[in-house]
């Protein structure tokens, strides 16, 4: 994403009225994230925040960051426990002359199992690509949330489907 567009969802993000999230913003140095993961030493970061839905208790990490340090900003969604990454929201497309963040679901894990991740994720989502709308106003910036944790968390699932399901019989 262009990093204006990062920035502009940033501050979308900072201005948000009370609501069912809580938004606790993260200090950055420099321009840098230290200390917060070894993937995120060193890179350009606009802004990072942990957001959390105490009514669920889930939470994840947002971080705008230039990922791979190429002027082009990504926003990284971290575990809560700062372990890994749930994904990496970087495409934006207009879909209907409103701009959407596109991601794909495209499991890497190295157990031979991908296909059936990527089928479970399409069965269950209806598809390996999700479109999130993103926020014209602050008003918008909930929504945005339902949709990222949303995602996270069907992400989630369809990693761990092959520890539900023995697809070998």
């Amino acid at each position: 994403m262009e990093k204006e567009q990062a920035l502009y969802l940033s501050t979308c993000m900072e201005t948000l009225p009370p609501s069912t999230y809580e938004i606790k913003k993260l200090e950055t140095v420099g321009g840098t994230l230290p200390k917060f993961h070894q993937w995120t030493n060193g890179k350009k970061t606009l802004a990072a925040y942990e957001v959390t839905r105490p009514v669920t208790e889930t939470g994840y990490y947002f971080i705008f960051i230039d990922w791979h340090r190429n002027d082009i900003y990504y926003l990284v969604i971290y575990a809560h426990d700062k372990k890994t990454t749930f994904a990496e929201l970087r495409q934006v497309q207009e879909i209907d002359g409103v701009p959407h963040i596109v991601w794909m679901y495209k499991p890497f894990k190295r157990d031979g199992k991908n296909d059936q991740r990527k089928a479970y994720f399409k069965q269950m989502f209806g598809s390996t690509t999700v479109q999130i709308k993103l926020p014209a106003a602050t008003s918008e910036v909930e929504e945005f949330f339902e949709q990222v944790f949303k995602l996270c968390q069907n992400r989630i699932k369809a990693d761990r489907i092959v520890e539900v399901f023995d697809f070998e019989n």
